[in-house]
């Protein structure tokens, strides 16, 4: 017998979980849509008539407590909150390493002066305490909020940046690295930067959140973000659903959270944005080469650069050797496959150019804190 689950969500959530769900219509699960943002009167009818055993819902401040109410001891899982609701499961990326991932690729390249843009949403001051808690006491961190930008829609683009946004971008230090808590916020940054004559990344190096393509490549300069992994997250929401569905109340009384991935890097903040062209043809070189079996002395051998010199440029700009830097590319690469993929590490570790898994585990350990496999089972 199939148990009949309300989806009740915008469309931007529903096109990134239905790659993971689709797999749970074969388990017995028979999903109908609702759009997220009908009339409450709406919503509470079509509720009404549909009478499902179960809800998935993302968090809406002004829709979430309402919608619980519509669907009364009905199982439900909400996305995208670590909010607990009694008898709800929460499911939500960790936000607060969220804003980790960013702090640490904007250190990486060599940055000195950070600042981050958020919009007054819970997660967003979730993001902002994680890179700041990154950077560390010792440094400053200029915050700004754009309060009402949450009320436009995910993929709209018309905002003209605000006067007080301008103000703030004016008196920041150059070069400065902001984090942009969520990627539309960071395709308005860099508008915003364009229309003020402020070069990104040269200037101004954006990071953003989420990796939704559509928001990252139709921004200009094409924007750098966290990956979030959507599938890993939906996977979390149609397992939690079959467990209450099961009767497992009781199983997830803590906020299930998932660990993102690392950052795709594009053109609005990259380790390429620097004006000596040995150290862009030596990231470069180590970019494109993550998967093969490459070291300082065969790049120096390739690309004809003094060994010395190439290291003490390094130091200068980046703040760490080559041979550190081909490990933080290849971590970060290790960390979006296991949060994005069910890739085994062994294929994980040959992918990201380790020769084999037990030498990945020890620099991914060094570098996190934590072994492959305890990364990938952070829910």
């Amino acid at each position: 017998m199939s148990h009949q689950v309300a989806i009740v969500m915008s469309e931007v959530f529903l096109r990134r979980l239905t790659p993971s769900l689709m797999a749970f219509v074969r388990r017995d699960l028979d999903f109908r849509i609702v759009s997220i943002h009908r009339p409450d009167k709406e919503l509470k009818r079509l509720l009404d008539d549909l009478k499902p055993d179960g809800l998935i819902t993302e968090w809406l401040s002004d829709k979430t407590e309402e919608l619980i109410e519509m669907v009364p001891k009905t199982p439900t899982v909400i996305v995208d909150t670590d909010f607990h609701y009694p008898g709800v499961v929460s499911v939500d990326v960790d936000d607060e390493a969220v804003g980790r991932e960013a702090a640490r690729a904007l250190q990486q390249s060599g940055l000195q002066h950070f600042a981050c843009l958020g919009n007054g949403q819970p997660y967003s001051d979730q993001r902002i305490k994680g890179f700041m808690d990154w950077v560390g006491k010792g440094a400053s961190v200029a915050v700004h909020t754009e309060s009402g930008f949450e009320d436009t829609r995910y993929s709209e683009s018309f905002l003209q940046p605000t006067h007080e946004l301008g103000k703030w971008l004016s008196e920041l230090p150059r070069p400065i690295g902001i984090f942009a808590v969520h990627d539309p916020l960071g395709r308005y940054l860099c508008g915003a930067c364009q229309q003020l004559g402020i070069k990104v990344p040269d200037e101004v190096a954006v990071i953003g959140a989420n990796n939704d393509e559509l928001v990252c490549g139709l921004t200009h300069p094409m924007l750098s973000s966290v990956s979030i992994p959507w599938n890993t997250i939906g996977e979390v929401v149609g397992e939690s659903m079959q467990g209450l569905l099961a009767g497992e109340q009781s199983a997830w009384l803590e906020p299930r959270l998932v660990s993102p991935g690392g950052v795709i890097l594009r053109h609005s903040a990259n380790h390429f944005s620097v004006d000596d062209a040995m150290l862009r043809r030596a990231m470069s070189y180590l970019s494109d080469r993550l998967q093969d079996p490459v070291n300082v002395t065969t790049l120096c051998s390739e690309l004809r650069i003094a060994r010395r010199t190439l290291e003490r440029k390094f130091r200068e700009h980046y703040r760490c050797t080559p041979w550190e830097m081909l490990c933080q590319l290849r971590v970060n690469q290790a960390k979006r496959l296991l949060a994005e993929t069910s890739h085994p590490i062994s294929l994980v570790s040959e992918l990201c150019g380790f020769n084999e898994p037990a030498q990945m585990t020890v620099v991914f350990k060094r570098l996190t804190g934590i072994p492959p496999s305890k990364f990938r089972r952070a829910k």
